[in-house]
């Protein structure tokens, strides 16, 4: 995109914007430098464009309107490239902020509508590689920004076991479809419980794995520190399958120096938990004004249910997990602002794959389309631009720099007990908000729901959501948080519940087979 040489009008309203004190004179030797500059930037597209791979012919594709009860569906399409692999036979969604070239990409907003990807995200390339069916993009949250499913641009997404309530965000449209049994497994994103909390509210099983386990690579950011993709399934089978395709560093995440590679999660599997100590963290539970007490009960119930299976389970304090929140709440607030916002998805100052067709893509739905931004997203902004404003990014750095307590307290815990188990969320799903609800409700239904979720975030330890409870009434998730790269151990303890269970409750619809 050629940039024009700047007139003097608009060089001296920069002066002034910073205060520079130039004058028209100066002003124009300035001109005539930056002239001379902009030949670099000429020089680096003519670059690009020349080693720029050419984009898949993908063009079987069609928005979802008939079959979208739910409105879970954002774009359908049917890609297979591969006959043979560990995914063969398995169908997929894709959440909406992951790039599928070819396929139209929102990510919930009229920021980013309109937008056509030209390479695949790493996670899209390993599913197809592995055999795997994709059947479409999730609908999801605008811009990623609301833990609930009433801020999507094309309208609320509903929960598969009743249609009036929400199914999390902001994942909900990969949530409710595998759900609904629309599709076997989906892409979710995490940047406050994207993958555990339409997991829970849906009664899936979600992992937000290990920060850098699953390339974020071809993925819309939020904020650097806390994105991260990972799988949504209805049962441990799929979900261990699933993370073994995508899970490994690629070479364009420079958050992955020390992932593995080449782990089968599916290895060892059932293998069991006997004596497997299992924490209970106390601060996870009774959360004033938010908690309801039934699902804390059956949560706790079904923790202290894996001492059936010969686990040693036992109440742990960490008080540190209530500071979580707080420290989510800033890196979040104004790192998304700085990125996602200002940054127009990516920002800069690190070496990773960038996709700056989508950069310059939302810097002018910014300009067109930002009154069309959710309440949720407006709330963000001025909070975030009202904060930078007044301290630079000096709160932004005080809450990095803290950020290590947490971690500490989580590890020092995980010292003494293998896992650690809390609820996932509060309370059950709750009703869907009304478009024209009060902005107060409106932005508190979207992120009242993050306390427990949030932590992991902060920490970058894995986190597996499963469902403990569900067909008498909404489901309920538990929690399972372990060490740094050891999600097989939580799909170990994943699976012995199911064991124990007899499997996970299917939604209505699932079982129905009326899921569309």
């Amino acid at each position: 995109m050629a940039i024009p040489v700047p007139d003097l009008d608009e060089l001296r309203a920069i002066s002034q914007n910073w205060n520079l004190g130039l004058h028209d004179d100066e002003l124009s030797v300035y001109q005539a430098l930056i002239e001379g500059a902009l030949g670099s930037y000429e020089y680096v597209d003519a670059m690009y464009d020349a080693s720029k791979p050419a984009a898949p012919e993908r063009h079987s594709y069609h928005p979802a309107n008939g079959d979208n009860q739910l409105g879970a569906w954002y774009v359908r399409c049917e890609l297979r490239e591969s006959e043979f692999g560990p995914l063969t036979g398995k169908t997929f969604a894709i959440k909406d902020n992951v790039a599928v070239a070819g396929i139209p990409m929102m990510n919930g907003s009229r920021i980013v509508e309109g937008y056509v990807p030209t390479i695949d995200a790493t996670v899209v390339t390993r599913i197809l590689a592995a055999g795997g069916t994709i059947l479409g993009k999730s609908a999801c949250e605008d811009l990623c920004f609301s833990g609930a499913s009433h801020t999507c641009a094309t309208g609320p997404i509903r929960n598969p076991w009743d249609t009036s309530r929400t199914t999390g965000g902001s994942s909900g449209g990969s949530g409710a479809l595998v759900a609904a049994g629309e599709v076997d497994m989906a892409i979710a994103g995490d940047q406050g419980g994207s993958i555990r909390m339409p997991s829970a509210f849906c009664g899936n099983a979600g992992l937000k794995p290990t920060f850098g386990l699953v390339p974020y690579t071809g993925a819309y950011p939020i904020e650097w520190t806390i994105d991260h993709l990972g799988p949504i399934a209805r049962n441990m089978a799929d979900l261990a399958a699933f993370l073994t395709a995508i899970a490994g560093p690629d070479s364009h995440d420079p958050r992955q120096p020390h992932a593995p590679s080449g782990i089968d999660y599916s290895a060892g599997m059932d293998v069991g938990i006997d004596g497997l100590r299992v924490g209970v963290v106390a601060e996870g539970f009774g959360w004033d004004g938010l908690s309801d007490p039934d699902s804390d009960s059956l949560v706790e119930t079904a923790a202290h249910r894996l001492a059936d299976a010969g686990a040693i389970v036992e109440t742990v304090s960490i008080p540190e997990h209530r500071d979580a929140l707080h420290v989510w709440n800033v890196i979040a607030t104004d790192g998304a602002m700085w990125q996602m916002i200002r940054g127009n998805g990516y920002g800069m100052n690190y070496r990773g794959r960038f996709d700056p067709e989508q950069i310059e893509h939302s810097h002018r739905g910014w300009k067109a389309n930002a009154q069309l931004a959710s309440k949720t997203l407006k709330f963000v902004m001025l909070c975030a631009e009202h904060t930078i404003s007044h301290t630079g990014g000096g709160a932004y750095a005080r809450a990095s720099n803290v950020r290590p307590q947490i971690n500490a307290a989580v590890d020092a815990a995980l010292a003494d007990y293998d896992v650690l188990c809390y609820p996932t969320l509060p309370f059950p799903a709750t009703k869907i908000p009304s478009s024209d609800a009060p902005i107060d409700e409106y932005v508190a239904r979207a992120l009242e729901m993050i306390p427990n979720t949030a932590v992991s975030n902060v920490t970058g330890n894995p986190d597996l959501t499963i469902p403990v409870a569900a067909g008498n009434g909404m489901p309920v998730g538990m929690s399972i948080v372990g060490k740094q790269w050891d999600e097989a151990l939580l799909i170990r303890v994943g699976r012995a519940y199911e064991k124990l269970v007899g499997g996970f409750a299917l939604s209505p619809m699932a079982q129905a087979g009326t899921g569309n």
